[in-house]
């Protein structure tokens, strides 16, 4: 049975076979992603020619390790794909994203694509989103005031759980904007649309990890090979 890693590459891989020469490319964050970039890298050094935006400081890193050029959205502010993983992922291509803590970049790139392809092991897959706590990006001002307002936002959605300030150590987890994540344990979450709303009503809330109607395909990469889900 192939390992967790090797199944992100075969999931990459797949995907890599959607870009074609001079797309202008969104590049995501995270393990899977990671994957993607470093078989991009290989087909950009035999002459394959592409634009990326990258989606954190990370991914830019590697993208310049590897010699993908890049761009930003203010430069080149509509995209044709977007490759990017999640932590979560239904089969009405729903998400949970942000266990990397990039989730507003992803989904401002993701956004400004045309097309977002969702790579990722066949564990990711679930019948409903939930068991990976939700990502919450949020301002530090008046934090305790937003954790109190998102709490009655999941009781009248009818959920409950811990929300936990996301940490480095022992400081809190800072994000490429400058602000701080909420990991909020809900469990299952039965109308991902409307705690999606309800939690963009919340003043303090920057932005969530639910990803919903930007992802049109997801490639899936299990031990028995490598299926796709969307249109």
């Amino acid at each position: 049975m192939a390992d967790a890693a090797e199944l992100k590459r075969e999931a990459a891989r797949e995907a890599l076979g959607e870009v074609r020469d001079g797309m202008r490319l969104g590049i995501g964050s995270g393990s899977t992603a990671e994957a993607f970039v470093k078989l991009l890298g290989e087909q950009v050094a035999s002459g394959l020619k592409v634009i990326g935006v990258p989606t954190s400081s990370r991914t830019a890193a590697l993208c310049e390790e590897v010699g993908v050029s890049l761009t930003t959205l203010d430069e080149t502010p509509e995209l044709d794909l977007t490759i990017d993983g999640a932590d979560e992922t239904d089969g009405d291509l729903r998400l949970v994203k942000g266990g990397g803590g990039a989730l507003l970049r992803e989904k401002i790139v993701a956004a400004a694509s045309r097309r977002m392809i969702v790579i990722a092991d066949e564990s990711k897959l679930v019948d409903a989103l939930g068991a990976f706590p939700l990502p919450i990006e949020v301002n530090g001002f008046g934090l305790t005031a937003t954790v109190l307002a998102i709490e009655k936002v999941a009781a009248a959605q009818g959920l409950a759980g811990t929300i936990m300030l996301r940490k480095r150590g022992e400081e809190p987890f800072i994000t490429d904007g400058g602000h701080l994540i909420l990991d909020a344990s809900f469990g299952l979450i039965r109308d991902p649309e409307a705690l999606s709303v309800a939690l963009h009503a919340v003043p303090g809330v920057v932005e969530h990890g639910l990803f919903i109607g930007l992802a049109q395909e997801l490639i899936l990469a299990g031990p028995s090979g490598v299926r796709r889900i969307g249109r």
